[in-house]
């Protein structure tokens, strides 16, 4: 009795592993085709008769971005929407620059672990652990050091030089999304009711309209 249930918690286990990462690739490459507007999780494979080189590249990653906004920072993408290549195959790139002082404001990936790279400058990151500890683990990087953010997190980069800061970030999806924390909560369409965010952060319905007009 006590192996097959052993048994039975190893293939749970198991199972749970399996469902939690994307499925591996039954061929070659699934080249999104973006011309199509059928709603499918991920793209539609285009016909590999048709496929290209130019599927499978971007140029771009060398540009800077512009950093004109009150964040200070512009980030360049280089997913499936730029290389339709990286359909079905969990990765994508992004460049993101930063002015002096600028930041990368607290945002968060729902599908992806990012592992960020310092070209140039330095910078301050971090995130925030889950629920009841929110413990912040930051760190200053220079030129060459890596920095994980584990899928999900609140994190965030700040510029704590006085030129400019650039960086390369590797995420574990071929589209990861990006929730930004102060955009989705004041900048909400329709707008969270002033009632529950003023509950939720404890001030008053007039900061809280002063905060939603801003986004």
């Amino acid at each position: 009795m006590a192996s097959q249930f052993l048994l039975l918690s190893c293939l749970a286990i198991t199972a749970s592993i399996a469902l939690a990462s994307d499925p591996s690739s039954l061929q070659d490459f699934c080249v999104a085709d973006l011309s199509t507007s059928v709603p499918v999780n991920g793209h539609v494979c285009k016909d590999p008769k048709l496929v290209v080189a130019d599927d499978f590249f971007f140029s771009g990653l060398h540009l800077a971005g512009n950093t004109s906004n009150p964040a200070g920072s512009r980030v360049t993408p280089a997913n499936v929407a730029q290389i339709p290549g990286l359909n079905t195959l969990g990765i994508s790139l992004v460049r993101i620059d930063y002015a002096p002082w600028g930041i990368n404001a607290p945002h968060t990936h729902p599908r992806a672990t990012e592992v960020l790279t310092v070209l140039e400058g330095s910078l301050q990151v971090g995130f925030v652990t889950s629920n009841p500890e929110n413990r912040l683990i930051t760190k200053v990087l220079q030129k060459g050091d890596v920095f994980v953010f584990p899928v999900g997190l609140v994190h965030f980069q700040h510029n704590v030089g006085n030129v400019n800061a650039i960086a390369i970030a590797a995420l574990s999806s071929q589209n990861p999304g990006a929730i930004t924390i102060a955009n989705a909560v004041f900048g909400s369409k329709p707008a969270i009711s002033a009632d529950v965010l003023a509950k939720a952060f404890q001030v008053n319905k007039d900061t809280i309209y002063d905060f939603q007009s801003k986004f």
